[in-house]
């Protein structure tokens, strides 16, 4: 049996191998000039590869019972598969990384393997199209193969600013959940970003739709001339991305007293008896205490106090709750080329989840980031991945 796997990605890879290792003639076709060219930029170039951590609430789909049909037949199989490969781990707060900590650990191991395995492997070909007769006929920019079953691990439109494949599935008669950036920065609808450009603060965050919390996160925020950024914020995005699809307005609240061990009444008489202790100082002098000094000045101008006014002549209400809940509103998320996954993609109610071959061409298989669902940072796209890959491989023969 001759197998093209069309993407040589993390899914792509892990695919191939086990396809090969059942038996197949595999042949990986890949438009970039290198195998795993977006593996190798991943955790900054450390490849977080899992996370011990594996709650399903970490991934995101639109179709989440079959995504947990699909996960629980093999998340608990990603570390076997790695040691087998050779590779060392260590793991940090959590998150498992190559022990060289070089994500270049990780794409070698998989290129041993495959060239042990005697994959085929054609670097440098963009696929333009596939039809299938009795077989697969796939063009490229500059050849034509044939073969008897095809792989769809084609990745998504993350990091780059045009192009994507999802045009190959859709002329193959499937349907895509729009795809956005997600793992990304938020743009918000203000003008005064500028002024806080720079800052890095601990912060609790609320993703708020109407009056409903959507997602809470916890982390370094990034401060920047456009909006916010940070992990916590990437963790929001994808269903920032979902929601604005939709044309839902929402909010983030931003917490800048997470360190504060207590109740928002509880900070509020901590604060007044800091002004009885700093009675002679000024409003911003008494805040520098605790606050970036970009963070105060914005706070300070958005509720129109002068930095030298007493704490007891001002809005006091208005200053706690900008502390606790400082409200950020959310216009759009940066652009695809910014973005490390996308959400959306191919419905997971048109492939078979015990085997991920298509609901809609027979033979048609669809693994990674070319299917809907995306993952939090911490390893768990690169999971879904290297599960997603694994199963493909594992039912090439059924």
């Amino acid at each position: 049996m001759d197998v093209i796997v069309i993407g040589g990605g993390a899914s792509g890879l892990v695919a191939a191998i086990k396809m090969r290792e059942a038996g197949a003639n595999v042949t990986i076709i890949e438009k970039n000039n290198k195998l795993g060219k977006k593996l190798l930029v991943t955790g900054n170039g450390h490849c977080n590869f899992w996370n011990k951590n594996q709650d399903i609430n970490k991934y995101h789909s639109n179709d989440m019972d079959i995504f947990k049909e699909i996960y629980e037949a093999k998340n608990k199989e990603v570390l076997d598969f790695f040691d087998k490969l050779g590779i060392v781990y260590k793991e940090i707060n959590g998150y498992y990384y190559p022990y060289s900590m070089q994500a270049s650990s990780i794409l070698r191991v998989l290129e041993v393997k495959i060239q042990k395995l005697g994959i085929n492997v054609v670097l440098g070909e963009t696929v333009k199209k596939i039809s299938k007769s009795t077989i697969f006929q796939i063009v490229t920019d500059s050849n034509t193969y044939i073969c008897d079953k095809v792989v769809m691990a084609v990745g998504s439109k993350a990091g780059i600013r045009e192009g994507g494949s999802y045009s190959l599935v859709e002329d193959l008669g499937h349907t895509l959940i729009q795809v956005s950036p997600s793992l990304v920065q938020l743009v918000g609808k203000d003008n005064y970003y500028k002024d806080w450009a720079g800052v890095r603060s601990e912060a609790k965050l609320k993703l708020i739709q109407g009056a409903e919390v959507i997602k809470e996160e916890a982390g370094e925020v990034q401060f920047t001339d456009y909006g916010i950024s940070g992990i916590c914020v990437f963790n929001l995005s994808g269903i920032v991305a979902r929601s604005l699809a939709l044309e839902k307005e929402l909010v983030v609240e931003i917490n800048l007293v997470s360190w504060f061990k207590g109740s928002k009444s509880e900070f509020e008489k901590w604060l007044d008896n800091r002004a009885l202790e700093f009675k002679n100082y000024g409003i911003e002098e008494m805040l520098e205490g605790f606050l970036n000094y970009k963070l105060i000045k914005v706070i300070l101008k958005l509720l129109k106090i002068k930095e030298d006014a007493k704490y007891q002549d001002i809005d006091k209400k208005g200053l706690v709750d900008m502390l606790w809940s400082f409200k950020f509103r959310v216009k759009n998320t940066k652009d695809f080329s910014n973005a490390q996954v996308c959400s959306g993609g191919v419905r997971l109610t048109e492939v078979n989840p015990k085997t991920l071959e298509s609901l809609k061409v027979k033979g048609l298989y669809l693994c990674g980031e070319v299917l809907d669902v995306d993952g939090d940072c911490g390893g768990y796209n690169l999971g879904f991945a290297w599960i997603s890959g694994m199963i493909v491989g594992e039912h090439i023969n059924d």
